[in-house]
């Protein structure tokens, strides 16, 4: 990573202030490191995730946007520092926690899963309430109204008896969104969870998180690769490079032309849709320099 992105790019304080009363911190990493086989990948990350807010993090391929995710959910080991989960005055670290416990207070929807084989999508959605039944799979009477709201949530409902072996990948991302929602916990995490989504589908999924954040009060973090999505659904935009936190603020303040021309290393602009409003970005690659040449008149009939 460039010495002067850093310098350049220091962690900025939100110019729009969460209101602390409203948006209690319910995840929060202080220091955190990991790696793997001795090679730390994410170096010293101060994170905040509060209930009602989307927090979003991007960044090039391999700045350790999903090891980051999967050690906020305790799936890969810590080398250094601490990650809470719980509302103030009762947070404990994650590591701390039974697979059972952390699970009533996060999920994470991560990028590769084994789908299994034989179930139909409701049995698959109904794997997400496992955290709320007893070791013999005892009564939970909110179980079915869970996986009712999910399933709707997440226009899924119409597939409820297909077997999920003969859905499409946007289907069966939908799917497990599903599960992850009927687990009900106030901490939602999501890993790319727009891949395998038509223009539709992307669409409506930022639409529930948004949804899940501003109706339900849930903390969500995810990670996006599409900037302009990020813009538009993040309360916070956290930027990483190399595994460093070097940019994390509201978007307007992170997603600049300076921040993401340094962090990608290709000329990014950024402005603003006159219609929308909304902040987009525009990269520079070398084909849009080229000039298109005129078309060769054409002879005339004889």
């Amino acid at each position: 990573m460039p010495d002067d992105l850093l310098l350049d790019a220091p962690v900025l304080p939100g110019a729009l202030a969460p209101d602390l009363a409203a948006h209690p911190t319910l995840l929060e990493a202080a220091g955190a490191s990991a790696g793997y086989r001795g090679e730390t990948v994410v170096h010293d990350v101060d994170l905040r995730l509060r209930a009602g807010q989307v927090t979003t993090l991007v960044g090039p391929n391999g700045s350790g946007k999903s090891t980051l995710l999967r050690t906020l959910a305790a799936l890969h080991p810590r080398s250094g520092g601490q990650v809470g989960v719980g509302a103030p005055g009762e947070a404990q670290d994650v590591g701390d926690l039974s697979r059972r416990e952390l699970a009533h207070r996060l999920t994470l929807l991560s990028q590769s899963r084994p789908t299994p084989g034989g179930v139909t999508v409701r049995e698959l959605v109904e794997y997400g309430r496992h955290p709320h039944r007893g070791r013999w799979r005892s009564a939970d009477p909110e179980g079915a109204v869970a996986v009712d709201r999910a399933m709707h949530l997440t226009g899924t409902t119409h597939l409820g008896d297909r077997p999920v072996d003969n859905l499409s990948g946007g289907q069966l991302q939908r799917v497990w969104l599903a599960a992850c929602l009927a687990q009900d916990t106030p901490v939602l995490l999501l890993d790319e969870p727009t891949t395998f989504l038509d223009l539709r589908y992307q669409a409506e999924l930022l639409d529930i998180v948004r949804d899940l954040a501003d109706t339900h009060g849930i903390a969500v973090g995810l990670v996006l690769h599409d900037l302009d999505q990020a813009a538009a659904v993040a309360d916070t935009v956290v930027l990483l490079v190399d595994g460093r936190v070097v940019a994390s603020g509201p978007p307007e303040v992170v997603l600049t032309s300076e921040h993401l021309t340094a962090a990608y290393g290709i000329a990014v602009e950024v402005d603003h849709d006159p219609r929308t409003g909304l902040l987009r970005t525009r990269v520079r690659a070398r084909h849009h320099e080229r000039t298109r040449r005129a078309p060769a008149p054409q002879n005339p009939t004889p």
